[in-house]
Order: structure tokens, then sequence, then C-alpha cells
């Protein structure tokens, strides 16, 4: 029996779009004739896979519709929630279908991932599928770059047979604990999970029978038509709010993990998007879009709805000037280099790796005091963003307003 991929496709983007009216869901985000989604799509067309059921609601019907026609995706199912309800309730009602048996392996995949090395990701999926039963649950674990307070962890243990036993989870720390658990060999939580329809059936019995129900009777009632399931909202909206960690990983003593070391990102914030495109810069890099100024130089990678990606170049003693932005903030992650920066009223130094944000309006510089070029990844975000929209109070080479 083939593995059944349910691709949870609920997520508002709120995250990259705080304090704007207009914000964009991250999975359909054109980052440069892809997104997310499609990603997530084009991963789940392997030999190992089924047709795909993907757990959405109204707002975004047309576009997972419109995705799957793109990447020729005919068999599917969609099951569409009413209200939202957060992961647990969205994860039962998208298998409680009649479509699926029983004792379907089933894989849970966020739409809004970015995996690498994906062969690994298939690959451990087949070694674990035969340890699969009635009751356990496998999630997928990321082995950790640096410590972040952005993801949930959890700690594992070797157990009797070949795969790891979870004895902890860690709901996002701050980074001095994030530190200390990773020495204690912790993962990221993916979200991505392994089980059979039958486990989760039994699970949710135990431990969120009113859940169970509640959703039971809003699938049963529910309205079909273009391979769309229309979920009761009377039957749904009595199911808990309640996310599938809270509502049975954290309750269930039969948790194990599959241990990845792959590079994976959720882009949850624009310091791993600047992280995406300064891996894939030279795909993005062309003549026509560098532009030279006495500092150095800035190449825009692309160009976004309402963002805009570019790489800053500032050469040896190049400064530039101090300004601000009426209509744009900016997040720079450092590539190259060790730049001071004036940020509003403080002076600091950064090193490759580490980002600051420059909200909306505030004063700002960047200076490269050393002999190494600096290089920069910078987001822009906002309304406008253009060069228009500068206001120099001093500049080195006579340019301030």
């Amino acid at each position: 029996m083939k593995i059944r991929p349910v691709i949870l496709c609920g997520g508002s983007g709120t995250r990259l779009w705080p304090n704007q009216k207009y914000h964009q869901a991250k999975q359909f985000i054109n980052f440069g004739n892809w997104t997310l989604f499609g990603k997530t799509l084009e991963r789940i067309k392997s030999p190992l896979f089924d047709s795909p059921v993907i757990s959405t609601n109204k707002k975004y019907l047309k576009e997972v519709k419109k995705h799957l026609k793109e990447k020729k995706i005919k068999k599917f199912k969609i099951i569409l929630e009413p209200i939202k309800k957060n992961t647990a309730p969205a994860i039962l009602s998208s298998v409680l279908i009649k479509d699926i048996p029983y004792d379907q392996p089933l894989v849970f995949l966020s739409s809004d991932h970015f995996i690498d090395k994906i062969n690994q990701f298939y690959k451990s999926i087949k070694i674990h599928e035969k340890y699969l039963d009635e009751s356990n649950i496998f999630i997928f674990g990321i082995k950790p770059l640096t410590p972040s307070s952005e993801f949930g962890y959890f700690l594992s243990k070797k157990g009797k047979k070949k795969f790891y036993k979870v004895t902890k989870f860690i709901e996002k720390p701050n980074i001095y604990k994030a530190e200390k658990i990773i020495k204690k060999k912790a993962y990221w939580n993916s979200g991505m999970f392994f089980l059979r329809k039958i486990s989760i059936i039994n699970n949710f019995k135990k431990y969120q029978n009113s859940t169970y129900k509640s959703c039971l009777e809003a699938v049963s009632k529910s309205k079909y038509k273009n391979n769309v399931y229309y979920l009761n909202k009377q039957d749904f909206k009595k199911s808990k709010t309640i996310s599938f960690d809270y509502a049975i990983l954290e309750k269930s003593n039969n948790i194990n993990a599959i241990k990845l070391n792959i590079p994976w990102s959720d882009l949850g914030s624009w310091k791993e998007i600047c992280k995406i495109y300064s891996k894939l810069k030279n795909k993005y890099k062309k003549k026509k879009n560098i532009f030279f100024r006495p500092w150095g130089n800035y190449t825009n990678l692309y160009s976004g709805r309402n963002f805009l990606i570019k790489e800053i170049s500032v050469k040896s003693k190049g400064i530039l000037s101090l300004q601000k932005h009426f209509h744009r903030s900016e997040h720079w992650l450092v590539t190259q280099g060790k730049p001071k920066i004036t940020l509003n009223k403080k002076k600091f130094n950064l090193k490759p790796g580490e980002n600051i944000y420059i909200p909306l309006g505030s004063i700002h510089r960047i200076e490269n005091p050393g002999k190494k070029t600096v290089k920069i990844i910078e987001a822009q975000i906002g309304s406008i963003l253009k060069e228009t929209d500068i206001i120099r109070y001093q500049d080195v080479y006579g340019r301030a307003n």
C-alpha cells in the first residue's frame, strides 16, 4: 500500500507581515517562479506516495486548485474547513474520509516548508514504515544548525527497536535554553508526522474524544463536490481549538522520532528567507540588476509583492549615507565581512550569520571599516520599494538631502 500524503495548508503568514493590513499566506508567496506549496506538491510526486489529501479553508481553495493544475496533479481530495480550529481538528478531519482505509500509512506535511536532500527524507520514510502500528506516531526531527527560539524541540533516547523514542517536548525556548538542550542532542520538531489512520483514530478517542466525535460528524455530514469535502460547520465548530502537539503528542507515551540531518526551514522569518536567497543568489543575479554606487554596489535579486530582496556589497572603507525610509522596513543578514551598523542612537558591529531588523522610520547606516568587502542580503518590506524613498541626513559623497 502506498503512503498517502496529507498536506496542511492553513497558515495565514502574519509572522512575515506584522502590523500590515494586507499580508500574503507564506505558502503561496511567489519567491521567483516558485512557492513553498508548489515545492511541497513536487515533493509528493515520488512513486512512494499515493494521491494527496489537502486540508485548507475556503479562502485558499482557488489558490490550492491553481497550484494542483500547474503541477499537473489530477487525482486529489481537498478537505475544506469552515472555520479555523488549529492543527488537531485539521489533521483528524482530513483522514476520516472514506477514501482512506484504516491501515493506510499517512505522512503529514506542512505546505510551507523548504526541504533539501529530499532523497534522504524518502529513505527515512521507507526505513520506518514497517514499525507503524495501531497507536504509535513518528515525528520528523531536524538536526539544529544553530540555537533558535523560533522552533519547538524534542529530546529522545534509543529504544529497544531500531528507532528513537521521544522523551520530552520543549516549546520554543529562549536562546540560552536552546543552547543547553542542543548539547543534550535535542532536535527541532518539524511539524511533520508519519503514522497509520487507525493510530490517529485511537489516539483521538483516548485523549480528545469529544473532538473525535465532532469531527466525525462534520465529515459524515459534509457536502462533496468536485473532489472537495465541505465540512459541516455546526459540528466542526464543536471541536476543540488546539494544536496536534498539545492535543496528542504531549499526552501520548508512544511517540517516536525520525531524525533528519538535512537542510530544512519553515521560512517563518525574513532572516530565513534571506538565507535561502543567499544560497540561491547566483540563480537570480543578472548584470542588468547590478547598480554601482560610490561605496560599492547592490544587486536586485528578486522583486516580489510588497518585498524586494537585494545583495549589498560595501567595499573597504565604504560608508552608506545616514538615512531613513517612510514606506519600508528592512531586514539585513550579514554573509561576509564585519560591518559597523548605526541604528538610531546605537552603534555596533555584526559578524557573518548575524542579522538585524531596521523598523520603518529608523535612522540607519552601514559602514565597512575593514579590508574585506562586506556583503549583506537585504529584504525590504513595504508599499514603496524604490530608491526615491530615501531621506539622507549625512553622506560622505555629498548626496545628503
